[in-house]
């Protein structure tokens, strides 16, 4: 008996089973369940996160508070979201994805109606920046580690349909939050959005469970070389795995790799909107291009996730990485829309690729064990580039007067990024 108490177990019978179980065509692999689940999570995740822009403005002017002030809190949100992945990915391995989810759902809805009844900045911190990105990191880790399990032969494919949640996220969440701030105010609006998602996490999580073997289903010809034996094993043992890995080279150079790659994404998402107000083509035609990266990653994320399951997800992984650094080194000497438009796309498919696999590549160079509490410790690089690579984006313009050096600086470590990510999986 697993020692979750079996509270993942599914079969696939078709109808409900005490309520729990999702109804289940027994002509579609269960694991395709698991990807539209996954897909429901990263649309909640990035959506929400990302759709803070649009409530920056109304938070800022409700609270008489600085704009540095009010960034600060979408700042602790990202560093507490992969924070708290790190930690919750062990618990989900231990007693269960299905759980976690319930508890992260519960979290995000407490945090969500505390943030829009809130009135000091010190409610807003915890409330927002806390309590809503503890959600948030629930949802986050067992919507991206979670699918891995259920494929080996499509795992990129797989994941690539599943996080293609996160792009389209991107381009419905915050023209809804515009949408909603027009006719309610601010509190509102964002009460509404987090009941919403409160209620889709809710609605997809019967459709998870941990691993083909602990929900006796059959995979078919999915994995050629045997389905892995996932009955976890004890605390102490569990620990000594977990931590052979974290402090491996391999490990460690998978990470920095992560944060110098994703030092490019966050550079871009912060500042390319003030980037394009300043060298005269309008913030608009900005968010235009942010729109546009979001439109293409979620297009990206399948067809790459798709073809790295032929070519190699790692080598797939490390090209992506090398395309993110080299199109944010070129930013700079982009002076037309059409040229923005261009590194958008560009731009949007690598980070597309890149995103479709990460989950994939813990799994691949880490094996299946422990696979939540993994992609949760190495998520925590993006919790370090998410905090210091807008702030040092931020502080190389105010020392300059543009933002040349901090894109070709992060355009460096992307490609920098790139290297190490190599470099590990030649190690495999």
């Amino acid at each position: 008996m697993r020692p979750n108490g079996g509270s993942d177990r599914s079969s696939d019978t078709a109808g409900i089973v005490d309520g729990t179980e999702p109804t289940v065509d027994r002509r579609v692999y269960r694991g395709w369940y698991v990807v539209a689940g996954g897909f429901v999570g990263a649309f909640v995740v990035f959506g929400l996160s990302y759709a803070f822009g649009v409530f920056l403005g109304p938070m800022q002017r409700d609270f008489e508070i600085s704009r540095s002030a009010v960034s600060f809190v979408f700042s602790l949100q990202t560093v507490v979201i992969y924070l708290s992945a790190a930690v919750l990915g062990v618990l989900a391995d231990r007693f269960g994805v299905r759980r976690l989810l319930a508890f992260g759902a519960a979290t995000l809805a407490i945090g969500g109606v505390w943030t829009s009844q809130t009135d000091s900045y010190a409610g807003l911190l915890f409330a927002y920046g806390v309590l809503t990105a503890i959600g948030l990191g629930v949802i986050y880790v067992v919507s991206y580690a979670t699918v891995p399990r259920w494929f080996q032969r499509r795992r990129g494919l797989a994941t690539g349909i599943a996080t293609a949640g996160l792009g389209i996220g991107m381009v419905a969440m915050s023209p809804a939050a515009s949408a909603l701030i027009d006719v309610l105010q601010w509190r509102y609006a964002f009460l509404a959005l987090v009941v919403a998602a409160t209620v889709a996490v809710a609605l997809v999580t019967p459709l998870f469970a941990d691993d083909p073997a602990s929900s006796e289903t059959d995979p078919g010809d999915e994995f050629p070389d045997g389905v892995p034996d996932r009955d976890p094993p004890e605390w102490e043992a569990y620990r000594r795995e977990l931590v052979d890995v974290a402090i491996s080279r391999q490990f460690l150079l998978v990470m920095t790799g992560w944060v110098f790659v994703y030092a490019t994404l966050y550079a871009v998402l912060v500042h390319i909107v003030p980037h394009t107000g300043d060298i005269g083509l309008g913030e608009e035609t900005g968010a235009v291009a942010l729109a546009t990266i979001g439109g293409t990653t979620a297009v990206a994320r399948i067809g790459i996730g798709g073809l790295a399951d032929r070519f190699g997800r790692v080598r797939t992984f490390v090209a992506c990485s090398g395309v993110m650094g080299a199109a944010t080194l070129s930013l700079p000497l982009i002076g037309s829309p059409i040229g923005l438009y261009g590194f958008a796309v560009v731009f949007g498919i690598a980070y597309g690729g890149n995103g479709a696999l990460l989950s994939p590549l813990t799994v691949d160079l880490f094996g299946t064990a422990n696979p939540n509490a993994i992609f949760g410790l190495v998520s925590v690089s993006f919790a370090v580039s998410g905090l210091l690579a807008p702030w040092a984006a931020g502080l190389t313009y105010d020392l300059a007067g543009t933002y040349t050096p901090a894109f070709v600086g992060a355009g460096i470590a992307g490609l920098l990024g790139a290297g190490l990510l190599a470099i590990a999986g030649a190690a495999t």
